[in-house]
């Protein structure tokens, strides 16, 4: 839909005001546009890590998968400490600790290797704890830089020209219907003088 105006002086007021709010928005839109790409880039860095770090433990157990079925559930998650982090005005989730509970059980009427198995399990439940709040962070952020760069887009391409070119019709009709009145008081002062003079 075309932008709507009307040609006068209040209008024109209003749309410089509006001008003004954007272009001082502007700069700040594409600084955090900027720092949220940055940011992705890291965490895509660092998701990357993490996956690898998770197959290089997955692969580790691979000729382990017998004894997995023999694994008594021990061990659960008691609870998960996370913090807000704000990047660039976007708050996102942060995994800060994982507290795990283990069932008592008997060293003695366990095999030996479950107490390994137990740190193993923390391992694995940790790292794939990390990579989904890391996956959430990226999915945050990489949505947020997608508004704000439609938005520094919408300001730079659409709406700043529009505001512009409407204030240059306005100025443009304003000089005009100036023009016209001072032509027309000419013609008036013209024709009174002729009028006197006969």
């Amino acid at each position: 839909m075309p932008f709507q105006f009307q040609l006068n002086k209040t209008s024109m007021q209003k749309i410089k005001k509006d001008l003004d709010v954007r272009r001082t928005a502007l700069p700040t839109l594409k600084a955090k546009e900027t720092a949220l790409r940055a940011e992705i880039l890291k965490i895509k860095t660092s998701l990357e890590e993490w996956e690898k770090e998770l197959q290089k433990t997955m692969d580790s157990q691979m000729n382990q998968g017998l004894l997995w079925n023999e694994y008594p559930g021990l061990l659960s998650i008691k609870s998960i400490d996370e913090r807000i982090k704000n990047i660039a005005g976007v708050k996102i989730p942060v995994l800060v600790e994982i507290h795990f509970a283990t069932v008592d059980y008997s060293l003695i009427a366990n095999r030996t290797w479950v107490p390994g198995a137990i740190e193993i399990l923390k391992e694995v439940v940790n790292l794939r704890l990390r990579i989904q709040f890391i996956k959430k962070e990226f999915d945050i952020l990489n949505h947020a830089r997608k508004k704000t760069t439609q938005k520094v887009n919408l300001y730079e391409k659409v709406q700043i020209p529009e505001y512009e070119s409407a204030i240059q019709k306005i100025k443009r009709f304003l000089e005009d219907a100036e023009n016209l009145s001072r032509s027309s008081q000419k013609l008036i002062k013209i024709r009174r003088e002729s009028e006197l003079t006969l």
